[in-house]
């Protein structure tokens, strides 16, 4: 049985496969720092949880020191130049499709954090492991092989019609046919000659090198229009993070083009309210967090785009006052109307916190599972389609441009207090993402839910989940009977889920103690660890 409860003076490491929490706690305890162990961590993930994120994917990274000094970095890849919405029309398409090579249309972001990352670990945190170093675990795995989770083949078993026909994909994942099952030994070893070549090249060769011309030809191969002038114009941004007040501490999340703002809004009307006088599994404490969600996401969906290509306005949106009148619109008796939200996605978040209470709060993704269902030719790398979520409509806030960056559900979370990081926090999930991170941050500051009670507990999703069209508000079954009664007699249209359902995201968080000390937690939904070194 893994462990989803670690605590140490020496620093904490979860994520959602214990195999990475592994790798991330050989790093801290042979002495690296919070990034060094955050690289070896993701990507391991990259690997071992190949459905959900890979180097064909998009990453954010939060940064914080002991001192409060917090960091972003921004890996959002922007949109070929050949990708137009006149392109999709020519197709006959209203819609960009969610599968197949034209769904492959934006450069992959996530190694570009890597090597950002590994390079602000050496010049501000004392960083002392190389690059080659960092990798050795993930491409240990992906050459000599792992036990392979169950949801791997489980979610490639889930959307055969739409991902059985991708032969460069089901050669890999699924040979003769049939998923790999859960606990078989799987091996990767395209992948692990890509890794080689990114340890032997760093981070450029992605994107302007040998394993770059490989992806692009692959790509090519494929039928996308992705091009090396789009893979070489690519550098990961450095970028300042997003606050609000929250009781005694300030919650930073990323900026646009991410949905971290609509995370700190339902925040910041929580802010409004005496949530601890309503019970944690209460119809009243639900209602609440769900009303601030539906406005959160109407201001979200009204204006998070690339601010390179529209203005943003984060600053009204996150004042004081607007919180404060968004909170007094909220009627605790009856629900507001609600229409639909952006949908899942399929996304693994990660947290280290090291013996100098340096944090990373991780998230790196492919959108839906498998993403476009493209692997770049012989790499073994997967290609994201986050550029599925761009809208074709000229008046939309994410309509597609070349070289714009799409809207990003990912958003990773801390919590500081007394300008120190005290929860580092975060989740899968696409829509799921803010409300699973109201529970989190409300059941660990408001509740002060010992760590595993915090991820254990019941959650809710309000909006559409895999395979389904519904925007219902979905409760694990172990609510009470009562409080799926309450809500519905408030106007909220009630679904009963699982009592641990994939749906709610796989969630993990730490909490450093005032004494130093470091807490962490993974969720039971999940196949992780947490783990102090």
């Amino acid at each position: 049985m893994t462990a989803r409860h670690a605590q140490s003076s020496r620093g904490v490491v979860t994520s959602p496969h214990f195999l990475a929490t592994a790798a991330g706690k050989a790093v801290l305890e042979a002495g690296g720092n919070a990034v060094e162990a955050a690289l070896a961590v993701g990507s391991t993930l990259s690997v071992v949880y190949p459905h959900m994120n890979s180097l064909g994917g998009d990453g954010f990274w939060l940064l914080c020191d002991e001192s409060g000094n917090l960091t972003g970095l921004d890996g959002a890849g922007p949109a070929g130049q050949a990708y137009t919405p006149d392109f999709y029309a020519r197709q006959g398409l209203d819609a960009i499709p969610t599968r197949g090579p034209h769904a492959a249309n934006t450069v992959a972001g996530l190694v570009s954090v890597w090597g950002a990352a590994h390079a602000f670990s050496r010049t501000h945190w004392n960083g002392r492991l190389d690059w080659q170093a960092v990798l050795a675990t993930a491409h240990g795995y992906a050459e000599e092989g792992y036990t392979c989770s169950a949801s791997q083949g489980d979610f490639l078993t889930q959307k055969w019609a739409e991902l059985g026909g991708f032969q460069t994909l089901t050669d890999i994942y699924a040979p003769k046919g049939q998923p790999t099952p859960g606990g078989a030994v799987f091996r990767q070893l395209q992948l692990a000659d890509s890794l080689r070549l990114l340890q032997r090249d760093g981070a450029e060769g992605f994107y302007r090198g040998e394993l770059g011309r490989r992806v692009v030809q692959g790509l090519a191969d494929s039928g996308s229009l992705l091009r090396a002038d789009d893979l070489a114009a690519f550098h990961c941004r450095q970028v300042a993070p997003i606050s609000v007040r929250y009781r005694n501490g300030l919650a930073v999340n990323m900026p646009p083009p991410t949905q971290g703002l609509a995370s700190l809004l339902i925040l910041g009307q929580l802010d409004h309210f005496d949530l601890a006088r309503h019970p944690h599994l209460s119809a009243d404490y639900v209602h609440l967090v769900v009303e601030a969600t539906k406005q959160a996401f109407r201001l979200r969906d009204r204006h998070v785009a690339d601010p390179d290509h529209i203005d943003v306005p984060v600053a009204d949106l996150l004042a004081p006052a607007t919180t404060a009148g968004l909170a007094a619109a909220i009627d605790p008796t009856r629900a507001a109307p609600w229409g639909k939200g952006v949908g899942p996605a399929d996304t693994v978040w990660f947290g280290v916190v090291d013996a100098k209470g340096r944090a990373v709060s991780a998230i790196q993704s492919i959108y839906h599972e498998y993403g476009s269902g493209v692997v770049a030719g012989e790499t073994g790398i997967i290609w994201q389609n986050r550029g599925a979520s761009f809208s074709l409509d000229p008046q939309h806030v994410n309509v597609l441009k070349p070289g714009k960056r799409p809207f990003h559900t990912l958003n990773p979370a801390m919590y500081l207090e007394n300008g120190r990081p005290r929860l580092v926090y975060g989740t899968m999930g696409g829509d799921g993402q803010p409300q699973t991170q109201a529970a989190v941050a409300t059941r660990a500051l408001d509740y002060r839910l010992p760590l595993p009670d915090v991820l254990d507990s019941p959650r809710w999703l309000l909006g559409r989940t895999w395979g389904q069209s519904s925007d219902s508000l979905k409760l694990e079954g172990r609510f009470a009977p009562a409080v799926f009664d309450e809500l519905a007699r408030r106007g909220h249209t009630v679904e009963r889920v699982d009592d641990y359902a994939q749906m709610m995201g796989h969630a993990g968080v730490i909490r450093v103690l005032d004494d130093g000390t470091c807490e962490a937690a993974s969720d039971p939904r999940s196949d992780g660890a947490a783990a102090g070194a």
